[in-house]
């Protein structure tokens, strides 16, 4: 049967660009793939994956192109004109690693991020993750700390070996000693890391009492930690190196130290501002005067004027924090509560009953807030 034109295949036009060359193989690869076409629809699919694969070949090498374009499928058959060559093979694998990348989700280097080293794939370690509360102070100010992880020694009883004292590993019968086996996907094959074992390409027929076979036992050690003035809740700190270990000498990963703040008994931080509830007598806030507040740094006064209400707040500034990226300090807001007394005696009683009623005489003018609330009220039942 003619072979169609290789344009035709691809569904693109003679004047199409390389990119769009590619774009247009990548996509029937995808649909004609056989892992993605299964029972009848198999066959016929593989033939196509083929006859796209051969168009891609042809149009991807600018020589094989020109041929194509001057004599046909003549000018690039081998029996005629010495045909495609190994030279063409290069944006042909470019392309088709591309493909081979999407379908299967591998990266490169390996599956799983596995990267190759003297035949064996090796992994790098897990990262892992430590939470570390701090009180606001230290937050502010920062400080040095000590933490225990977890880490792994060699053992000790098979000198990180794996094996029994006496024996020794064998190279792996399976991938002899590669650490990886081909594996058929349709019609080509790919490559995965040894199922017996794991990429090592050795067996331990005999393990380790002490480490079962890990060369490596799991110890705690102290590793000090620096946590910068400024950090906020929810910040991590990177150690690198000081994760899980890799396999196979791959490298470790890393260790992240995440911050928790724990709460505090007086502020409340917003960013780099800092919040306070600040209790006031009901006296000392009708007559006004100064009062002294805590901050960070020691304390601080404030002058509160006559008539201050409740929930009135007044800003400090430079009394918040200076965040870990920041150039200069926030703020710190004092919210002022009055606080009604309790407990009363009757003396104190008689005295609160001789000013309730010596305010009630002098109008609403003592007390403006009640005055505007409750013509909202009359307004609103009208």
């Amino acid at each position: 049967m003619a072979k169609r034109d290789y344009y035709e295949t691809l569904g693109v036009p003679k004047n199409a660009s390389d990119d769009e060359i590619k774009k247009a193989y990548r996509k029937l690869a995808m649909k004609h793939h056989p892992d993605r076409n299964q029972g009848d629809a198999a066959k016929p699919a593989e033939e196509k994956f083929k006859e796209a694969k051969e168009a891609y070949e042809m149009l991807s090498d600018p020589q094989k192109r020109a041929a194509y374009d001057q004599h046909g499928h003549a000018g690039v058959d081998p029996n005629m004109r010495g045909g495609p060559g190994a030279e063409g093979f290069g944006g042909f694998a470019e392309a088709f690693g591309d493909i081979f990348g999407d379908i299967f989700g591998g990266q490169r280097g390996g599956p799983g991020g596995a990267q190759q080293r003297g035949g064996r794939q090796i992994f790098r370690g897990a990262d892992l993750s430590y939470a570390m509360e701090i009180s606001l102070e230290d937050a502010a100010n920062g400080k040095n700390a000590q933490i225990r992880i977890p880490t792994w020694d060699n053992c000790t009883t098979c000198s990180g070996t794996g094996a029994k004292p006496g024996t020794s590993a064998k190279t792996c019968t399976t991938c002899h000693g590669s650490g990886s086996v081909q594996m058929r996907q349709g019609f080509f094959s790919v490559q995965q890391t040894c199922p017996h074992c794991r990429g090592t390409g050795k067996i331990i027929p005999d393990p380790c009492n002490t480490c079962h076979g890990q060369g490596k036992i799991k110890n705690n050690k102290t590793l000090e930690v620096k946590i910068p003035a400024g950090i906020d809740d929810g910040m991590r700190i990177r150690s690198a190196g000081n994760g899980e270990p890799g396999s196979n000498g791959g490298p470790p990963g890393d260790l992240y130290i995440e911050i928790r703040l724990k709460k505090h008994d007086i502020f409340e931080r917003d960013g780099d501002d800092l919040h306070c509830s600040v209790p006031v007598s009901m006296p000392r806030a009708a007559l006004g005067g100064e009062i002294d507040v805590p901050t960070l740094g020691g304390k601080a006064s404030i002058d509160i004027p006559e008539g201050t209400q409740h929930g009135k707040t007044f800003r400090l500034r430079g009394k918040g924090i200076k965040g870990v990226r920041a150039s200069y300090p926030g703020d710190l807001y004092c919210h002022i509560a009055i606080e009604t007394p309790v407990k009363l005696t009757e003396q104190q009683r008689k005295l609160l009953q001789d000013l309730d009623e010596s305010l009630k005489s002098g109008g609403m003018k003592h007390s403006p807030n009640e005055k505007g609330w409750f013509d909202k009220a009359k307004e609103f039942f009208r």
